[in-house]
């Protein structure tokens, strides 16, 4: 369960909870009786603190979930990310395993031990595990100066790494939807050598949403490996290197819906269905598309520290690939289209930060950072010619080939000023500059200051500016050619296909959080930004790849509550959020929408398809004797939707809560060592709710959340 650190607390999370707190207390690490082992213990946890050292969440609101409150969740390290991260205030869910952090689209960076790890092409993958986490912490609200380019949220994973002994585990865990998990996980040390090692592979008949409600969907099968290194070598006491390795490979069919036909309407009337190869039906339940993803990543840190400076290089880089591979005849019926896509990018970059203590009133804080990312994208599609009146030319199928690639490279730099003006009352400002050459050049100066007043020991009280420069996302940016695409069963009637352009916001966030008891704390945040080519992203055709779009205007704000409980053997935890997102005029990738849309966003503004008024979090747990029972929910009142007026994104869909259920208990006296068996219980009132129905600006196949799902899982420690 998350626990919520405001204004610039920098410290290590131990405790098992959620909620706002001013104060974090790093608790001291168990030795081994060896003296050798125990200094390296020391010096490592000392590392550690000088690395957190360099990026302090001075302002920002910081929710951090540690590995023992994953492993308390219902389903523990074997769930997705996503589903980890959506127990944070003001997280809401979406189809394809998709997040939004106070409404924005995306947004989201992803780094390890504050390294930035390169955006990929995954759409259902996650490829990182909560296996591989010490610890999760969401850096969101009005940001410093070293986070920039991604700025709706933070996801800064502290890697495991145990160089107090050589030990590991050995799982599998299963059940509903034909699931079955196998894996493991292995850490120790070997003189000044430390490492971490994971590992696991998944099989499901429950890979994407289901589009018809239905528990198991009809074609819907998942095969997921990941793997996960981390090596540490403890040079001296002041320096370090390490080495980041990973890799994810994830296939998955697309869910059919059955009873569906063909129901395209084309002739010079628009009353003939269309027909290929002298079939003009299909049935929907013979649909076989499939859709293939791969990741793979590395990071290599060197850090130094000394009395008054610390100071971190590394270098980064990742591969991804997407292949879509469609169902050709039942495409085309279908959509109109029938696409062979692959995409691949390639980015590597480095980054380059210190802290340098100057007296006792001031701190300063700079970095460098750069990257290139080159992007590939090939596309063959199968369409039908047409008559300029609209008739069918023929019936056979024709080949348009559309590849194309691009680099592009980001140079960022800042330099920031903590300043301790009173015992109680810290200001933290700086200047970020930015500037991306990809598919357009584009730069921005921003500057940034938080103000953080601590009048008593047991308030915090935060208030930001920050100023936000968002490229859209590179390896995303469709190369379709709209003209090649004239007079076939793929023409836009909107012939317009401007490239995306970087968003630029202003962005203020005011909170406070306050413990009331012992093991009691509560608090508010609130959030208003105002954008200019605000970006988001839409799902266009069968091939599940996500792109980015501009509204000309844009305005987001909200409101989030949070309150946690924490003493002896129970934690509890409540969040909830409210929060309104519009966009008025589309100003980019045009050809993507229906004309009669284009012309009423241009002169009103609409909700953002991904707007959910309010949303809400909760959990609680409870050890008893080795036996630890725990259930957490989602809450959402319903992400946006077209409805019988017409009006986009007008109407809502309807609220849901989903509770899950987890029981576990921990034999430590088993004949072989250690054995911890777990059931979870997901959705336990099978709740049939809709996460999209198919309506609404780039919003693609309908959606629903999964049903009661049961799974058991055993956990052997050696």
């Amino acid at each position: 369960m998350p626990r919520r650190a405001n204004a610039g607390v920098s410290c290590t999370i131990l405790a098992t909870l959620i909620g706002f707190t001013g104060v974090c207390l790093a608790a001291d690490p168990p030795v081994d009786s060896s003296p050798k082992v125990a200094e390296i213990v020391v010096t490592a946890q000392r590392l550690n603190e000088a690395r957190a050292s360099i990026q302090p969440q001075l302002g920002a609101s910081v929710y951090t979930i540690d590995a023992k409150a994953m492993e308390a969740m219902p389903g523990g390290d074997n769930v997705a990310l996503n589903q980890v991260v959506l127990q944070s205030p003001g997280v809401v869910q979406d189809s394809f395993g998709q997040l939004h952090v106070r409404g924005e689209h995306n947004g989201l960076q992803f780094r390890l031990n504050g390294v930035i790890l390169p955006e990929g092409l995954s759409v259902f993958s996650q490829a990182l595990s909560p296996r591989l986490a010490e610890q999760v912490a969401l850096i969101t609200g009005a940001l410093p100066a070293q986070y920039g380019l991604r700025t709706a949220g933070i996801i800064d994973i502290a890697t495991k790494t145990d160089p107090q002994r050589n030990a590991g585990s050995v799982s599998i865990y299963g059940g509903t939807h034909g699931e079955i998990e196998p894996s493991f996980e292995y850490g120790g040390a070997a003189g000044n050598l430390n490492f971490f090692v994971s590992g696991s592979y998944l099989r499901s008949d429950l890979g994407v949403e289901s589009p018809d409600g239905s528990s198991t969907p009809l074609h819907d099968h998942t095969d997921q490996f990941q793997g996960f290194a981390y090596i540490e070598d403890i040079i001296d006491p002041s320096t370090r290197v390490s080495v980041i390795l990973g890799a994810s490979n994830q296939r998955f069919q697309i869910p059919d819906t059955p009873g569906l036909n063909p129901s395209l309407l084309f002739g010079a009337n628009g009353d003939q269905p269309l027909m290929v190869q002298g079939q003009t039906r299909f049935p929907s339940a013979a649909l076989n598309d499939s859709q293939k993803e791969a990741t793979y990543y590395g990071v290599v840190s060197l850090l130094h520290t000394n009395d008054t400076f610390t100071g971190q290089l590394s270098l980064f880089g990742r591969y991804s690939s997407l292949r879509f591979v469609p169902n050709p005849l039942g495409d085309l019926l279908f959509t109109g289209i029938s696409q062979d896509a692959s995409k691949k990018d390639v980015a590597a970059g480095f980054q380059a930060e210190g802290v340098y203590h100057l007296g006792k009133a001031h701190t300063l804080r700079g970095g460098l950072i750069g990257q290139i990312d080159r992007a590939a994208s090939d596309t063959t599609s199968q369409i039908i010619d047409l008559n300029p009146d609209g008739s069918q030319l023929g019936d056979q199928p024709r080949a348009i080939v559309d590849n194309g690639a691009r680099t592009a490279y980001t140079l960022s730099a800042y330099l920031q000023d903590e300043w301790k003006l009173t015992t109680g009352l810290t200001l933290n400002y700086g200047l970020r500059f930015d500037e991306f050459d990809g598919f357009r050049d584009e730069n921005q100066l921003s500057p940034r200051v938080n103000l953080v007043w601590r009048p008593a020991g047991s308030t915090t009280l935060h208030a930001g500016y920050a100023r936000y420069f968002s490229p859209p996302p590179f390896e995303l940016v469709g190369s379709q050619t709209v003209a090649k695409f004239v007079n076939t069963t793929a023409a836009s009637p909107v012939g317009v296909d401007t490239t995306p352009f970087a968003e630029r916001a202003d962005y203020f966030d005011v909170g406070v959080s306050q413990k009331l008891t012992r093991g009691l704390t509560l608090g508010v945040d609130s959030y208003y930004k105002v954008s200019s080519n605000l970006i988001d992203e839409g799902q266009f055709g069968a091939p599940i790849i996500l792109t980015p779009f501009n509204y000309l205007h844009g305005r987001q704000y909200g409101v989030e509550l949070s309150a946690s409980y924490a003493r002896g053997p129970l934690n509890a935890y409540a969040n909830l959020a409210y929060a309104r997102n519009q966009g008025r005029d589309i100003i980019s990738s045009q050809f993507n929408f229906d004309p009669a849309d284009l012309a009423y966003i241009a002169t009103h503004y609409i909700y953002l398809d991904h707007d959910q008024t309010l949303t809400g979090s909760a959990g609680v747990s409870y050890l008893w004797r080795g036996m630890r029972l725990g259930a957490d929910l989602i809450y959402g009142s319903g992400l946006r939707a077209t409805g019988p007026d017409g009006i986009p994104n007008g109407d809502h869909l309807s609220d849901y809560v989903q509770v899950n259920l987890s029981l576990s208990h921990k034999f430590e006296a088993a004949p072989l060592g250690p054995l911890e068996v777990r059931v979870d219980v997901t959705n336990a009132f099978d709740h049939l709710y809709e996460i999209r129905d198919g309506t609404g600006v780039g919003v693609g196949a309908p959606q629903f959340g999964p049903r009661r799902g049961v799974f058991a899982g055993l956990t052997k420690s050696f």
